[in-house]
């Protein structure tokens, strides 16, 4: 099944309504993301999931219509550049200011640039 996007008309007037909705919705395995207008009411379903269950499971609640069913199109993928290998960098940093104490360690470099501070 293709991810759907799906319009829903909700009637619903108070918020802990809105927040059962939200998580009767969330329940459902394929859903991608929920989004819910309160000004008109509708909810945006997106994801791989059976839309009439939904609403039959959401008429338990509210008032529930189904609006508008979309199949959602994936992203057109780019062609990859190749990338180019990253050259180490030179440390910068004084190896005073790194390590303040005395060490009998050989010191190395905590700024990711490949080698030990000279």
């Amino acid at each position: 099944m293709p991810a759907q996007k799906s319009v829903l008309q909700l009637s619903f007037h108070e918020e802990r309504i809105k927040k059962k909705v939200l998580a009767t919705v969330s329940r459902f395995s394929g859903v991608t993301s929920i989004a819910i207008d309160d000004k008109t009411g509708k909810m945006t379903v997106v994801g791989e999931v059976d839309i009439p269950r939904i609403v039959k499971k959401l008429r338990k609640i509210c008032e529930a219509d189904i609006v508008t069913v979309e199949v959602v199109k994936p992203p057109e993928k780019k062609p990859d550049e190749p990338k180019k290998p990253e050259e180490p960098v030179a440390c910068q940093i004084p190896f005073s200011y790194l390590y303040p104490y005395h060490s009998y360690y050989q010191p190395y470099c905590i700024c990711n640039c490949g080698g030990s501070i000279k």
